[in-house]
């Protein structure tokens, strides 16, 4: 079973710390971390969405 991670206050109250104290390299380097971080929680997301709604769709066809 996956286990998970887990990004909690702490780490993100550190992250912006770092972000606020960073030289102007190290904040593009820390926003454009981010914004890839953002994009492979929205494809893992839609591919979620998907599994579930093809799951969902083979359990009602069983019931038919």
């Amino acid at each position: 079973m996956w286990q998970g991670f887990t990004v909690d206050e702490k780490d993100k109250k550190a992250f912006l710390k770092d972000f606020k104290d960073a030289d102007i390299d190290t904040k593009l380097d820390m926003w454009f971390f981010a914004l890839d971080q953002e994009g492979l929680w929205e494809e893992m997301l839609d591919q979620m969405s998907k599994i579930a709604r093809i799951k969902q769709l083979k359990a009602m066809k069983k019931k038919s």
